[in-house]
């Protein structure tokens, strides 16, 4: 956001939105895929798919820096939960961290923790577009000339249009083809809503997707 700000690529209320809908399109097409079939497999007990899953998450980490984020807040948030939790899949987890076996990303952590508490998918992955939505906002009250009030209006408009979500799940394999429609439905013209406030979305077929392309 820093250099979209200094290049004048955000400037605004309505370029600010734009930046964060992409941030949040793409989120939902690459790590939000990932947490969806990393809490398939918490919910299995399977933790060698939970490595799998885990360590093609970081190969697709282009930069340093966006490796680096998701590598500490995984481990931090597995770390919390193996102590306030104390499930033995957590527990487990926090040791494949420990030991180097698997880098523990943000999106798998997010999904493991989820999964031993017998929370649906589908919160966490609400949560996790949450957090990608308000990261971003919460830095643009810093970097630019912006109110709350905008970021909040902002952060409404992001709540809706899980259609485009729920078209992308259910698409799997052949979302490539319909990545242009999915951009110009966009995150804030749908008609149905993530429901961030209440950790809640209507978007079903996210969790019927083909998921073969991503993993």
């Amino acid at each position: 956001l820093e250099s979209a700000i200094q290049k004048r690529v955000v400037n605004d209320a309505e370029t600010l939105q734009a930046f964060a809908r992409t941030a949040v399109e793409q989120a939902a097409m690459g790590d939000g895929i990932a947490l969806i079939r990393a809490h398939r497999a918490a919910a299995a007990s399977e933790l060698d798919e939970l490595v799998r899953i885990d360590q093609r998450v970081y190969a697709r980490k282009l930069s340093v820096e966006t490796r680096s984020m998701s590598v500490r807040m995984g481990k931090k948030f597995a770390e919390m939960g193996a102590e306030v939790i104390g499930a033995p899949l957590l527990k487990a987890w926090l040791e494949r961290i420990a030991c180097g076996k698997t880098p523990g990303c943000y999106p798998v952590s997010l999904a493991v923790n989820f999964a031993v508490q017998g929370l649906p998918a589908r919160d966490a992955f609400v949560v996790h577009q949450y957090g990608v939505a308000s990261m971003i906002l919460s830095a643009a009250l810093r970097l630019m000339k912006i109110s709350h009030v905008d970021t909040q209006r902002v952060l409404y408009q992001l709540d809706t249009g899980a259609d485009a979500a729920c078209e992308l799940g259910a698409l799997g394999g052949e979302f490539g083809q319909r990545r242009g429609q999915f951009a110009e439905q966009a995150f804030g013209r749908g008609q149905r809503r993530f429901g961030f406030g209440h950790a809640f979305v209507h978007a079903g077929a996210l969790f019927d997707a083909r998921l073969d392309l991503f993993l």
